[in-house]
């Protein structure tokens, strides 16, 4: 028990420090050299730099410490040692980071860039964790307003975005619009996982127990359950599987095979653990 306790403890310290370089690289390789802010306090440290030419690193330094002081006076010391140390270790990671232009293609260096930041940003989710900088401010508001954190941290992201205009014009707002998008989709993918799965619900009036039968002789994982007709009240079984989407046409296939007119729904599943998927 301790051996698996100090194992996950070791991963989780793993996935911290690699999620928060993977940003420092995302900014110190892509954003950064090309004056691309895409918000958060790496944004604002990007646009500081543009501009006063002060190093990035000291900016987000500066910026989390400003908002660490926030969530000590308004969220109390739980919630500030939480975000603390991602807050101190970004900006040195930023800093021992080397910085050059990765790629002289603007379009791809905010994809790059995106993709990175999306990454990093959801491995530290994963483990429960935070860069801290811009993410404490909606955290307050949710706290005494009651205004949704993510709704209020894409309007101050957008506020940095905006920026960008009279930094480096129109192209840089643009640019940096494009990367939100790109981060958006790359947390999304990477939060849920690409090993998508189906959940199949199916029914039959007159030859659920053949299909019930071919199911189990294929397949694995076959859950039965007792349901009520809407309008009829009568009592029927309805049968739910998980399958892979590779699986999908096939077992679509054989249950029509037994019964054309099978009410079949199926929607999608981000992850399944347990069983013969193991974690």
């Amino acid at each position: 028990m301790k051996e698996n306790i100090k194992k996950r403890s070791w991963m989780r310290w793993l996935v911290f420090l690699a999620g928060l370089e993977i940003i420092a690289v995302s900014i110190n390789l892509f954003y950064g050299p090309i004056n691309i802010a895409a918000g958060g306090s790496t944004g604002i440290s990007i646009l500081v730099d543009a501009v006063w030419g002060i190093n990035r690193s000291v900016t987000v330094f500066v910026v989390n410490v400003l908002m660490l002081i926030l969530a000590a006076i308004f969220l109390g010391k739980k919630t500030t040692k939480n975000i603390a140390l991602g807050s101190f270790v970004l900006p040195i990671l930023m800093q021992i980071t080397p910085s050059f232009k990765a790629t002289d293609n603007e379009l791809l260096a905010v994809i790059y860039g995106g993709a990175l930041m999306g990454l990093g940003v959801s491995l530290l989710y994963r483990v429960n964790a935070s860069s801290g900088g811009t993410t404490i401010p909606p955290m307050i508001l949710k706290k005494y307003f009651y205004l949704n954190p993510a709704v209020t941290l894409l309007c101050i992201d957008m506020i940095i975005i905006f920026l960008n205009i009279f930094v480096d014009g129109w192209n840089a707002f643009f640019l940096a619009a494009f990367s939100q998008l790109v981060t958006a989709i790359t947390m999304n993918y990477t939060e849920t996982g690409f090993d998508k799965k189906y959940q199949v619900r199916i029914m039959s009036n007159d030859h659920l127990e053949e299909i019930r039968n071919k199911l189990q002789e294929d397949y694995v994982g076959l859950t039965i359950y007792d349901v009520v007709g809407g309008y009829s009240d009568d009592k029927k079984k309805q049968l739910l599987i998980i399958v892979d989407t590779n699986e999908y046409g096939a077992l679509i296939t054989k249950i029509h095979e037994i019964d054309e007119e099978a009410f079949i729904v199926t929607s999608s599943v981000a992850k399944v653990h347990g069983g013969r998927w193991g974690i």
